[in-house]
């Protein structure tokens, strides 16, 4: 699930194969860009923001694409077959003479001026893993709402830009507090924990091909809560247990223990 450790490996990962190299295929798939050709252009880096990934292209442009939940971006060699879903799933396809990218189930993916960069990622808080990261902004953020459950809020990118919920439900684990807390309600040792312990399990995933929270790089030992619903709790035995946080599309399933983690529930 993308989140904002895999969104700078992504970032990485396009940035090492395009930047500095002149595009010799442009094939944007959807309606507002059929038409776009971007061939002949130099592909300036890749900035990961948040979520967002920024592709930076000569002439003061900007790709701008969100994986949201299950989109992704691939890069192949020539003549590498490839693969990350059927043709139909593909939204973008960018290509030098090395390397070629291709975007597949881009829920969101705009061609903006470099200049206009803002309307796309301005409204987001502080990145956990870019060079804005503010810690003190961030808390304040999240405590501005003092009566929304700490999980919605930790979601939320305007507050601090990175956490999904994967992340979500591991930081209220590890803090001892269910999702379902008001951020109002949580004490202030915790509250002061929180910006610090979201930092640091971003900065230890940056790099891993797989996720881990418990710091156990081991199939079936890398997470604490999520993705464990029913399994004993890692710390008191307790059977892990599985809800739906938010409303409408915004719901997402989140887990977890009762006993480690007291008070409001859904």
């Amino acid at each position: 699930m993308p989140e904002g450790d895999t969104i700078h490996q992504a970032a990485r990962r396009l940035d090492s194969a395009l930047a500095g190299h002149v595009l010799t295929r442009s094939d944007l798939r959807v309606p507002k860009l059929a038409t776009i050709d971007l061939t002949g252009r130099t592909v300036l880096d890749v900035t990961p923001r948040g979520k967002h990934l920024l592709t930076r292209i000569e002439g003061g442009l900007t790709l701008h694409s969100h994986l949201r939940m299950d989109g992704s971006w691939r890069v192949f060699a020539p003549g590498e077959r490839w693969r990350g879903g059927p043709g139909h799933q593909i939204r973008a396809i960018l290509g030098t003479a090395e390397r070629t990218a291709v975007g597949y189930r881009l829920p969101v993916l705009e061609l903006l001026r470099t200049t206009d960069e803002d309307k796309a990622v301005g409204h987001l808080g502080p990145d956990l893993l870019g060079p804005d990261w503010d810690p003190e902004r961030a808390l304040s953020n999240l405590l501005a709402t003092p009566d929304r459950p700490l999980g919605e809020a930790l979601l939320d990118q305007r507050n601090l830009a990175g956490i999904g919920n994967v992340f979500k439900s591991e930081i209220c684990f590890i803090l001892g507090v269910t999702p379902w807390l008001p951020v109002g309600e949580l004490p202030e040792e915790k509250a002061d924990r929180l910006p610090a312990l979201a930092k640091k399990l971003l900065e230890a995933n940056r790099n891993r091909p797989s996720r881990t929270t418990t710091g156990r790089d081991v199939n079936g030992r890398r997470l604490f809560v999520y993705g464990r619903a029913h399994q004993p709790c890692r710390r008191c035995g307790t059977p892990i247990r599985l809800g739906e946080q938010g409303d409408g599309s915004r719901s997402r399933p989140t887990y977890w223990c009762p006993t480690c983690q007291p008070g409001p529930t859904p």
